[in-house]
């Protein structure tokens, strides 16, 4: 990252969040339920999942938020970009920044998505195949697409600058704020939303994710996802996500911003190399290069977030990873989505914001259900863990080869 508006040399900062989760609706209650081990993970209840060899996972569904979107916008949007849309507001309303008080080239949106509206997709087929083209919803034309949440969302709040979609699965989450904070500090924009969401737990969302063998066939919800222990057994897939404001950190000090939660001091993502070719995955190259990007050395970072796929052989790749950047140090690691499930590019944003909560309050969350971690590992288990926090590492890989990694630092 380049700048000179402050002495880290970040001109990006983090001055608002808004989260829907499986656990949790609101930022702060997400965060209370998350401290306390409180698991979204349940047996699946929006549809009757028993023909289905998945039977788990973490699920949202309507919210008591949702009335504050009108009439005119619910037939329009999947749940994902309902979840997007109230996510946004909340952000926005937490930081303070008021968009109509900028020229609206000056704001954008970058927000990540990897299944797109499955359930809306699902919805409109069913239509045609059983009514006829006649009653499809001309809004199949774009509710089902990745980028639709970007569009839903500069259009309710007038962001009329640069606004893109990442598309890159788990990783696409963390590369999309990442991008917020580079086109901010590259003065391309002053304010920027940044995040990601899915809602895939549908019939035809799950008949998409089960032919790639990655899922949890566990029944119990307790058992289901169990990242780093002997009896990982796959994800679990849920919904949800995160949205964060990044704004310019000499325009938050002159409006003298409620709190600033931090900011995102590097960032890079690679691609694994095709299998077969002997090579290693390249997670810990985008390690090192994040933090080589945020002139951080190994030894300053206080918490991991680990990408934890619960699967034996993912896992014990990240394991390595963690090991050849660290060394023997045994930096404390975390897994807070063993409560929430994988959110595809929500989980990325969703373990961003949850990165900015603990560097504020000093507190690291549990990994819940695990019970036995690999010894290279300094797993948080059980209880969350009291430490000073200046610095945390963010980890995403998403299927087909991706891989981010984010230092995210307080301010």
């Amino acid at each position: 990252m380049t700048g000179s508006d402050t002495e880290d040399g970040s001109t990006g900062w983090i001055t608002g969040l808004g989260v829907v989760a499986p656990n949790g609706i609101g930022a702060e209650e997400y965060w209370k339920a998350t401290l306390e081990g409180r698991s979204g993970l349940r047996t699946i209840t929006g549809f009757d999942a028993g023909q289905y060899p998945v039977r788990v996972a973490g699920e949202v569904g309507t919210f008591a938020d949702e009335p504050s979107l009108s009439g005119r916008i619910l037939p329009q949007t999947d749940r994902m970009t309902r979840y997007a849309l109230v996510a946004s507001d909340w952000a926005l309303a937490d930081s303070g920044v008021r968009t109509d008080e900028h020229d609206g080239f000056s704001t954008g949106v970058i927000t990540a998505s990897a299944a797109g509206g499955f359930e809306f997709g699902q919805r409109e087929l069913q239509k045609l195949w059983g009514s006829g083209p006649g009653e499809v919803s001309a809004y199949q034309s774009f509710a089902w697409f990745y980028a639709v949440n970007t569009g839903q969302i500069s259009i309710r709040h007038g962001l009329r600058g640069h606004s893109s979609v990442a598309v890159a699965e788990q990783a696409g989450g963390l590369d999309a704020v990442a991008q917020a904070t580079r086109l901010v500090d590259h003065g391309t924009l002053r304010v920027a939303v940044a995040g990601g969401f899915e809602a895939p737990v549908s019939p035809w969302g799950l008949v998409a994710q089960i032919p790639s063998g990655l899922l949890s066939t566990v029944a119990d919800p307790a058992r289901a996802y169990l990242p780093f222990d002997p009896d990982a057994s796959g994800w679990v897939p849920g919904e949800g996500g995160a949205a964060l404001v990044v704004e310019r950190a000499a325009d938050a000090r002159a409006r003298g911003a409620d709190h600033v939660y931090g900011r995102i001091a590097g960032h890079a993502s690679t691609f694994d190399p095709r299998p077969g070719l002997g090579r290693p995955p390249a997670l810990a190259r985008a390690v090192r290069t994040a933090l080589d990007r945020a002139r951080t050395h190994p030894g300053d970072i206080d918490v991991v977030f680990a990408d934890a796929a619960g699967l034996p052989e993912q896992d014990a790749a990240e394991v390595a990873a963690l090991t050849e950047v660290f060394g023997s140090r045994k930096v404390p690691v975390t897994a807070p989505k063993t409560m929430t499930g994988r959110l595809y590019s929500g989980g990325g944003a969703l373990d961003t914001a949850t990165a900015l909560l603990a560097l504020r309050d000093g507190v690291v969350p549990p990994t819940v259900g695990t019970r036995t971690a690999p010894p290279e590992l300094d797993l948080v288990l059980g209880a969350p863990r009291d430490l000073p926090l200046r610095n945390a590492l963010v980890l995403a890989r998403g299927t087909g080869g991706f891989n981010s990694a984010v230092v995210v630092a307080r301010v």
